[in-house]
């Protein structure tokens, strides 16, 4: 059922205030005091997948995981220990119940989930592969529960409280109601003196570089903390060059405060005011799905700590867990990723 707006759904999962949350992170915020410290519109799906070797289309049999990219992003800060909220749509059947229970797990509040009786879950097939073929995402994620929200379906109320809003543009492309929930979102947010956090994530199986840099070049001018890839950046603006100059570009089309571009292996780039330039993490890589999320958290890690220069150091961490582990989910928790910030690795820790 939807949720009136402004109606403030339980928080069911919650057993201390975000500003606890805060205090235990031992920093201090300068963004506007919320009950949580990041919320995000998002998709829950499953994701079926086969190992390499395997072919799809003699598939016998899959290995199940719960995706999304705003549910991995605020899952992961959540088992960070922030206090996170997801708005999302899921039919109210087993399915449904699959994806609430694994992210629940994280610790991520979902009780402002709008449950719906007469729609589908999103799904996603994956076809691993090594050299010469590469890995086949195949998208199956129309007419769902999520794309078919409204703008009167949101709990408007839930989300906004908040210290930071996070977004995606992958989700911006699944509908065009998802479009106006989104632009919605944003006004709102900018009213309430709420930071938005926009990642980019083009997918080019869900539209052209022309249609998605037509739909965010607006968005960009509202959004505090942009993340945008190196070959985004090339695909939709024709930005190419040296990395500083790709950030020059992304800082004409926005007016973010941080900006983010990830350079694949090589690491990432960005600007606060100043540019910082952080190298990747030496990885073994088992699964590349997840990765960008697991980064964008890290960053958002550091950011709510008021440490954005920290959260890149966080983002390249959390993205090479992400590499080392299978699934979207990057499961750890603070004390371990402070850990891997400056530790070597071992073959077994005794």
């Amino acid at each position: 059922m939807s949720q009136p707006d402004g109606h403030q759904p339980e928080r069911r999962r919650l057993n201390r205030r975000s500003s606890d949350r805060r205090a235990s992170n031992q920093h201090a915020s300068s963004t506007p005091e919320g009950y949580f410290d990041v919320t995000a519109i998002g998709e829950g799906q499953l994701r079926l997948s086969v190992p390499a070797g395997k072919r799809l289309e003699q598939a016998s049999q899959f290995d199940v995981n719960v995706s999304g990219t705003e549910g991995n992003v605020t899952g992961l800060l959540s088992r960070l220990g922030w206090s996170c909220g997801l708005v999302t749509g899921l039919p109210d059947s087993p399915l449904g119940q699959r994806v609430k229970n694994e992210y629940q797990l994280t610790g991520l509040d979902l009780s402002a989930v709008h449950w719906s009786d007469c729609h589908r879950l999103a799904t996603y097939y994956v076809e691993y592969a090594v050299p010469p073929r590469s890995t086949q995402v195949y998208y199956d994620r129309a007419d769902t529960c999520f794309t078919n929200l409204t703008v009167d379906d949101i709990a408007w109320g839930y989300l906004l409280d908040t210290r930071l809003l996070h977004l995606s543009g992958l989700t911006l492309a699944l509908s065009p109601s998802i479009k106006t929930i989104f632009v919605e979102a944003i006004a709102r947010a900018k009213d309430a003196g709420i930071p938005v956090s926009f990642d980019m994530n083009y997918r080019s199986k869900l539209w052209t570089p022309a249609e998605a840099a037509e739909a965010v070049k607006p968005i960009f001018n509202e959004v505090d903390i942009l993340f945008c890839g190196r070959s985004d950046a090339k695909r939709m603006f024709d930005l190419d060059g040296p990395p500083k100059s790709i950030i020059d570009g992304l800082r004409e089309i926005s007016s973010a405060r941080y900006i983010v571009t990830t350079l694949s292996h090589e690491g990432l780039i960005a600007w606060d005011g100043d540019y910082h330039c952080i190298p990747a993490k030496d990885v073994t890589i088992l699964d590349r799905i997840g990765a960008g999320d697991a980064m964008v958290a890290g960053v958002l890690h550091g950011y709510l700590q008021d440490d954005f220069l920290k959260g890149l150091n966080y983002g390249v961490t959390c993205a090479a867990m992400a590499l080392s582990q299978y699934g979207d989910q990057v499961v750890t928790h603070k004390n371990e990723l402070e850990k891997l910030l400056t530790a070597s690795p071992l073959d077994i820790e005794r």
